[in-house]
């Protein structure tokens, strides 16, 4: 079983590299199917594999010129704030039985991973849908603050909350809000999925989480190739047509979390 969780995490890392937004997202999964890792622990996890392998990806983008450094930390600031508030408060705030109706118990791991499977669902339709040829043509910058500001909180909370990093939420919203090139908003989205993941994943590190640092960082390597695998492929590989093809998958994956977690 081992086996095959390290070969999904090098798939994991090769989807970030390939289509940059949502491939984070089978991370959590991996964990906790495949690796037993308890749901909340795994969401500590997933900040750190997610950050540090959008990390190595982002630094292939900034040679390239596809990363904006200004939008990066425009957007980034309000989400590093909300994950890392998250991660050190509302985390460890929730109990670890939230209710009980009747015979049914919702407990802080069942919380989250309906969650994260709603998060699925939402990722699968972003990737799924055709973007508009309008948010390819966009090419001045300029910025709505506030709005970016409540996407940045939102993002964040999100990625706080489930370890994903969102980047199917960010990318669309630095082509429309910022008006960057589709390349160019993937580039600055791995940075800033890098720096809100990461720094968030230290919110962890003061509770009473405990932390297996060699497995964390073996996974991570094998992520690593992952993604640099998937960022050479893209000279071959269109992304417009591979992202449809994994939101499909996201879609059944998330379906499936849901039934496994709610009705068996």
């Amino acid at each position: 079983m081992e086996l095959i969780g390290f070969s999904a995490s090098v798939i994991m890392g090769l989807s970030l590299g390939l289509i940059g937004g949502g491939g984070s997202i089978l991370t959590v999964p991996i964990l906790v199917y495949l690796f037993g890792v308890d749901p909340v622990a795994s969401t500590a996890y997933s900040l750190f594999v997610v950050g540090l392998t959008s990390l190595v990806g982002s630094v292939s983008h900034f040679k390239k010129g596809n990363v904006d450094l200004k939008t990066a930390f425009i957007f980034g600031l309000p989400a590093i704030i909300s994950v890392y508030s998250v991660r050190k408060f509302l985390v460890p705030a929730i109990p670890d039985t939230i209710m009980t109706i009747g015979s049914f118990t919702l407990t802080k791991s069942l919380f989250v991973m309906v969650l994260f499977a709603t998060l699925m669902l939402l990722a699968s339709i972003s990737m799924i849908r055709k973007p508009k040829k309008k948010e390819e043509e966009q090419s001045d910058t300029h910025y709505n603050y506030l709005i970016i500001l409540a996407e940045g909180l939102l993002v964040g909370g999100i990625t706080g909350l489930v370890g994903a990093g969102g980047g199917f939420l960010i990318i669309p919203a630095l082509v429309l809000m910022a008006g960057l090139p589709m390349k160019k908003a993937v580039g600055t989205s791995l940075l800033i999925i890098a720096m809100k993941s990461l720094i968030g994943f230290t919110g962890d590190l003061s509770g009473a989480l405990i932390i297996d640092y060699k497995f964390m960082l073996i996974f991570s390597a094998f992520a690593i190739v992952g993604i640099f695998a998937g960022s050479y492929l893209t000279k071959f590989i269109p992304n417009e047509k591979l992202k449809p093809v994994f939101g499909y998958f996201v879609l059944i994956m998330g379906f499936y979390i849901l039934g496994k977690e709610l009705l068996f």
